[in-house]
């Protein structure tokens, strides 16, 4: 079965699997919008939120997600927080397309069906090319999202996955800023 989708960045029908993707990390979404304005920064690719007591800092990237028996994964961009060093040695690398190597870094979105007590640790491998780095989280860390990770979902699950994004995007307006369909 095609889905088809709106596509919130050029507005045109599409029939292929929309990436479920978060335009910022969570950290950014519940601050105030005076805190928006003052204490954090934010682009396509990066975040800043400068605390009184600590920055956060967090990237852009992207986790793939197996489904067994398809010849497609389920694409998701999603943000990572990374400790200072990683983050500029990322920053001051992001022109750089030979630039390879892995950072630690906690996932920073909640993904909708799953319940996120604490963040998921996770390795942020940087990829050649332009290409935004990929997550691969921590096979030893105890949650049912790092579980279908590793054992791969169904089509089913997947397309259940898109049109429930679909329908809450389209259900709260509110959301349309903290999702894109890539």
């Amino acid at each position: 079965m095609t889905q088809t989708f709106k596509c919130n960045t050029c507005g045109k029908q599409h029939e292929e699997w929309p990436a479920l993707a978060f335009d910022s990390p969570d950290n950014y979404n519940t601050l105030l919008e005076k805190d928006k304005n003052t204490i954090a920064e934010i682009s396509s690719d990066f975040c800043v939120i400068k605390h009184p007591d600590q920055i956060d800092r967090f990237i852009r990237c992207t986790l793939f997600q197996q489904v067994n028996g398809h010849c497609n994964d389920l694409n998701y961009g999603l943000w990572v927080s990374l400790s200072e060093k990683s983050f500029e040695d990322y920053k001051a690398n992001f022109q750089n397309e030979n630039h390879e190597t892995k950072y630690f870094g906690w996932l920073c979105n909640d993904i909708p069906g799953y319940t996120f007590a604490e963040s998921i640790p996770a390795t942020v491998i940087t990829q050649t090319g332009g290409a935004r780095p990929v997550i691969v989280p921590h096979e030893n860390f105890e949650h049912p999202f790092v579980n279908d990770f590793y054992k791969g979902i169904t089509k089913k699950e997947a397309e259940e996955r898109i049109a429930n994004m679909l329908k809450m995007v389209s259900d709260n307006p509110a959301k349309k800023s903290w999702w894109k369909f890539w």
